[in-house]
């Protein structure tokens, strides 16, 4: 048996009073964020302050803590006087608030030390009211309605109606295989949700025969190419709705929008037209999710071994002429998703390196070219003449990327295992091909000077 923690999202359909009542924790939730973080600044600006005029530290104001625990705790003694109508919402709306404060301080405080991966982190802001609305739910009546399989209990607000049925959580929780730990509720583009975080226990996968190999190229003009010779279609839903979104765009950019500069508030004809353009991009990346949640999971169902590429799609993002179609396909999310369903289903997942030359390599006799533009769709070999679909070559080079890592042993840097870190970086511009009709000098030697060329008058 494996136990996991694994989330259950559903759309909920709520009253116009539930709806005022979530929108009420939500502002709870979002007043706690904000008057803790108010505090920890004025804290912070005092001891600076103090701090320039060379008071000792043993006698600057103390520090408010950053915990949680101590968050709460202040929030408890001060909210009688600065939240009066803390009793209309759930405890639990303010204390997680005040619970997401602190891992955002903790967060950036990692980041300035340096032990925190990934780009630097900024520190809070505040929460304004037509931002990103959301309450989590620890404690209290929480959970399922046993009596009927489409209605969630939550704290304070009653049983909320659901757009889809619950019963593949409910028959989890009646068998006693689940446990639900927190519900979180949010409003994205006109809709409600509520997700929750359920640990529950599954038996051992049966994975699929182990000799089932797929690698896996992603691409532009085909979402996946399988090295079996499966082509994937790339739906391409954010082109098929261009037009209706250009269309929506125009109309907003005539429409009075706001101004910081001058402090101008938005008309509310310009908000309409705003929330339908978060509805369309909201019904793209559902699409979008809906396909790479089915290829992912047959993939997993399938084959017991899956080769992937270590893309840097941040970097690939950087192509003006290509952002657009590289962010319609989705090769982060379909990453992230094969990467816990292999675990689930107990598949070994192979990550190429970064710098491995898929595409340039010849499937055939493993001649590697030089270079091989984007243009170029067919790969054919100067050495032994084969030719062959680009893409299904970069697949089939993934695909025996799966034997050569076979037991988790080390290979070249340039090739990948299951548990390697990253290649060699690139080499400097000093050793790429010396001595050679490029014109680039050689490197020079300890302790030798570069002669310059004797001018003529």
């Amino acid at each position: 048996m494996v136990v996991m923690i694994q989330a259950y999202k559903f759309a909920l359909d709520p009253t116009a009073v539930q709806q005022d009542a979530l929108r009420s924790h939500c502002g709870g939730q979002r007043y706690a964020f904000n008057w803790g973080l108010a505090r920890i600044k004025a804290n912070m600006n005092q001891r600076a302050a103090e701090q320039t005029y060379d008071i000792p530290d043993g006698q600057l104001t103390p520090a408010v803590s950053w915990s949680a625990y101590g968050l709460r705790r202040d929030w408890n003694q001060a909210k009688h006087q600065v939240a009066p109508w803390w009793r209309e919402n759930s405890k639990e709306a303010y204390s997680s608030g005040l619970a997401n404060l602190a891992t955002a301080l903790t967060n950036w405080r990692s980041s300035r030390a340096g032990d925190r991966r990934g780009p630097v982190t900024r520190f809070p802001r505040f929460k304004g009211r037509r931002g990103t609305v959301s309450c989590r739910f620890t404690t209290g009546a929480l959970g399922l309605v046993e009596s009927d399989r489409r209605r969630v209990k939550l704290p304070r607000i009653g049983a909320v109606r659901t757009c889809e049925s619950t019963r593949k959580l409910a028959r989890h929780v009646e068998r006693g295989t689940a446990r639900i730990r927190s519900a979180t509720v949010s409003h994205l583009a006109g809709r409600w949700f509520c997700a929750f975080s359920v640990e529950i226990t599954r038996p051992d996968p049966v994975p699929p025969p182990p000799d089932a190999v797929a690698g896996v190229d992603l691409g532009i003009k085909s979402l996946a190419v399988l090295s079996t010779g499966e082509v994937v279609p790339n739906p391409k839903h954010l082109e098929v709705a261009q037009r209706e979104l250009r269309r929506l765009q125009r109309q907003a950019a005539r429409r009075t929008g706001p101004d910081r500069r001058t402090g101008r508030t938005p008309s509310k004809r310009w908000r309409k037209i705003q929330a339908r353009i978060a509805r369309l991009h909201a019904r793209v990346a559902n699409a979008r999710r809906d396909g790479l949640h089915k290829l992912t999971t047959r993939l997993v169902r399938r084959f017991g071994t899956i080769v992937l590429e270590d893309l840097n799609v941040s970097g690939m993002m950087r192509n003006r002429r290509l952002a657009r179609h590289i962010a319609g396909v989705g090769m982060g999310e379909l990453r992230r998703q094969i990467g816990y369903k292999a675990a689930w289903a107990g598949v070994r997942l192979v990550v190429a390196d970064r710098w491995f030359p898929s595409s340039k390599t010849c499937s055939d006799c493993g001649a590697v070219k030089a270079k091989l533009p984007l243009r170029v769709r067919v790969y054919r070999c100067d050495e032994c003449g084969f030719t062959l679909d680009r893409d299904l070559n970069a697949a089939r080079n993934l695909a025996a990327l799966a034997d050569e890592t076979a037991g988790g042993t080390s290979t070249a840097s340039c090739a990948g295992t299951s548990n390697m870190p990253d290649g060699n970086p690139c080499q400097t511009h000093i050793a790429w091909a010396t001595g050679i009709a490029t014109g680039r000098p050689a490197p020079l030697s300890a302790g030798q000077r570069r002669r310059r060329k004797a001018t003529t008058a």
